[in-house]
């Protein structure tokens, strides 16, 4: 049987009360969440030492970074504009590492003030000793195997072009003799599946790249940990994954006699269910006796690109425009605001549409899509249809809502483009 899927951190009255202050659509984040979030990672199972990096990418807000920083998490950023927004925030620069997909043009000053760099490529590895030879380096390889709900969070194995191939150990080592760098971290990353097999495998794999360098003194395991969005998805444990790994490290440091320390990077985990994302139903239709009914809401892909790229789901509350939950419930196929077929909330991988067992809706009421903290802002997309962005809001300890990103004017949207008439 289908679950009623229910509000994770807000009340109803809340969803009412912030609707008519803010308006809709509007990011709401939980700052009770995001902290129990954070101690839950502080405690991941270690032998010798653990640093937690939040890869920001999921979701950059200042405000959000600061919960961060203030909880002891350090910055895993992919882009040197993560890099200098972190800076910007307080971040302190040797507490950023850069990870990046982009060689980033500001490297020399990046680096030269203090940030970490975790080479990606052999080219990578190369222009970082040109520049910096003698220095310290971290290493991303990719294993040969990764875990993800689909291919396209999958980010080890070959059809992955994310870290160094494992079998180029050889060319990575000549590489550090050529430019004497030493290697402080080994890093491996293997996607959002979490699957606690292949991870304590990759474990496995990873601490024999650190076993080919003796200057390692972290191992970073990365990050990927499966958060349960629906009533019907678990979330990983991550005292159970994280208990065989620490008696790897440990088997590692009776062998070796180095006690390396642990290092992974959440990013989901700390942030998804810790936001909700208010709307209002505008609009009811549907195709007849033998289609569907919709439901089209007040927001679209330009807040959240997850289902339409991944058919990912999300919990979709409805609350009564009073403030209350509806009675009777519905099989609705819920759609979104953009001029695009593939705008759907309820939707398989690859675009086919699926009806969800909701709270039965009027135009007028509320429906609240759960656990968006975690790449639905930081991915929106802006400008599709001229949308502005959405508004978010941080709902503190003390239950009052700050406002951290004011809803962008349309107009702000198009300030950079340039119009070349020939």
């Amino acid at each position: 049987m289908t679950s009623i899927e229910k509000l994770k951190f807000l009340k109803e009255d809340q969803v009412r009360a912030l609707a008519n202050e803010f308006g809709t659509p509007l990011f709401v984040y939980s700052e009770t969440a995001i902290e129990q979030k954070c101690d839950e990672a502080l405690a991941f199972p270690n032998a010798f030492g653990l640093q937690v990096r939040y890869a920001m990418k999921a979701n950059p807000n200042s405000n959000i970074l600061q919960i961060m920083k203030k909880k002891g998490i350090l910055i895993d950023a992919s882009s040197e504009h993560e890099v200098k927004r972190a800076l910007h925030f307080g971040f302190a620069p040797e507490s950023i590492m850069l990870t990046s997909q982009e060689f980033p043009r500001a490297f020399t000053e990046l680096i030269g003030k203090g940030v970490k760099f975790n080479a990606c490529s052999l080219r990578q590895l190369e222009l970082f000793g040109q520049s910096f030879p003698g220095k310290s380096v971290s290493i991303r390889f990719n294993p040969g195997l990764g875990s993800g709900h689909t291919k396209k969070t999958d980010v080890g194995g070959v059809t992955s072009s994310f870290g160094i191939w494992h079998e180029k150990l050889p060319e990575v080592k000549a590489i550090v003799n050529k430019y004497n760098l030493t290697v402080e971290k080994v890093h491996t990353h293997i996607g959002s599946g979490s699957d606690p097999e292949v991870w304590k495998a990759v474990a496995k794999y990873t601490l024999e790249y650190a076993e080919s360098f003796p200057t390692v003194t972290v191992v970073s395991l990365g990050g990927g940990y499966k958060v349960g969005r629906m009533e019907d998805e678990k979330s990983t444990d991550l005292q159970k994954i994280g208990a065989p790994v620490k008696i790897q490290f440990q088997e590692f440091a009776e062998k070796h006699g180095r006690n390396l320390i642990l290092e992974i990077e959440p990013g989901t985990y700390l942030i998804a269910l810790c936001g909700a994302l208010l709307t209002t139903v505008d609009d009811k239709v549907d195709t007849g006796k033998h289609g569907f009914e919709f439901i089209k809401l007040d927001t679209g892909m330009d807040s959240n690109t997850r289902p339409s790229l991944y058919g990912a789901r999300h919990p979709l509350v409805t609350v009564k425009k009073d403030g209350v939950l509806p009675k009777s419930n519905k099989e609705y196929v819920v759609v979104g605001h953009c001029c695009e077929s593939g705008d759907v909330f309820t939707q398989k991988e690859g675009g086919e549409p699926i009806t969800r067992l909701m709270g039965e809706a009027e135009i007028g009421d509320y429906v609240v899509m759960e656990a968006v903290g975690a790449y639905c802002s930081s991915m929106s997309t802006k400008n599709y249809n001229s949308f502005p962005e959405t508004a978010e809001v941080l709902l503190r300890k003390d239950g009052t809502a700050k406002l951290i990103r004011k809803k962008e004017p349309v107009l702000e949207i198009f300030r950079n483009e340039i119009l070349v008439v020939e």
